[in-house]
């Protein structure tokens, strides 16, 4: 993947955020300078959607999809969400994870092999937990 997409906002709405319930928030009033950019690579697509009973999820994180945006495709997380749920800190993990990947160390192809691994080699000798005593 050669291209790259970059985000800009319009003048108008830059560094404004809408939260329901709030209204139109001024970000960088909020937090200052510091926390704002005028442009920003546009590297990973999460997808929300609605958790439903019965519904089969990736839930290893195996599934390379990607989400076509201007002719530049960028890696895509579907994320099922709840009510209750931190939906801002699952973002953030995802992001994280996103990077990690990008960096070459990915956490679900490891556990996969990981638990090959343990199924392939021959069985050990089960240890009965501590504190237990054979009659």
């Amino acid at each position: 993947m050669g291209d790259v997409l970059v985000g800009v906002s319009p003048d108008l709405t830059r560094f404004h955020m809408e939260l329901r319930g709030l209204g139109v928030l001024n970000i960088k009033d909020l937090y200052g300078v510091s926390s704002m950019r005028l442009s920003k690579r546009v590297e990973l697509v999460i997808q929300l959607e609605r958790w439903e009973a019965g519904k089969e999820y990736d839930r290893l994180g195996l599934r390379d999809e990607t989400f076509l945006i201007l002719g530049v495709e960028v890696p895509l997380v579907r994320m099922p969400v709840a009510p209750g749920r931190n939906i801002a800190l699952l973002v953030e993990v995802a992001a994280r994870n996103q990077l990690l990947r990008e960096g070459g160390y990915d956490a679900a192809k490891r556990f996969v092999e990981r638990v090959d691994e343990l199924v392939g080699s021959p069985s050990r000798p089960r240890r009965r937990p501590s504190g237990r005593k054979r009659r």
